[in-house]
């Protein structure tokens, strides 16, 4: 793995946010400071096609990069825009209730939780 992909990666699992692509490119050069925005976006794409991280689109015209491959469900807040893991199971029963209702194969599904964060309530 390059020297480039190894910085994303590990910048990626060390944070619980959900960062921007730009916010990536900001983290990244403080470890290699010549490093282009666009080796960040050729980064982020290779290490995703890997399977190493999750591109996810909340609707935005960013996209967000998450450091945990595994399905997982988030919480997308509509104050701070914050994007939070949950920490529950991923339930199973609902592909396979699909596949029975609709005669699809699922492979896997993607659930967000939208509404407003318990640090956002404490604030107002």
């Amino acid at each position: 793995m390059t020297k480039q992909r190894k910085a994303i990666l590990e910048i990626l699992r060390s944070t619980d946010s959900h960062p921007t692509a730009d916010w990536i490119y900001e983290q990244v050069r403080k470890i290699i400071p010549n490093i282009s925005l666009g080796t960040i976006y050729r980064n982020l794409s290779i290490l995703k096609d890997m399977g190493e991280i999750m591109e996810l689109s909340f609707g935005s015209t960013y996209s967000r990069y998450d450091g945990n491959p595994k399905n997982h469900y988030h919480f997308c807040c509509f104050e701070c825009n914050r994007v939070y893991d949950i920490d529950i199971p991923v339930l199973q029963t609902i592909n396979e209730e699909v596949s029975n209702k609709t005669g699809n194969i699922v492979h896997h599904h993607r659930l967000e939780f939208y509404g407003i964060c318990k640090n956002c309530q404490e604030k107002n």
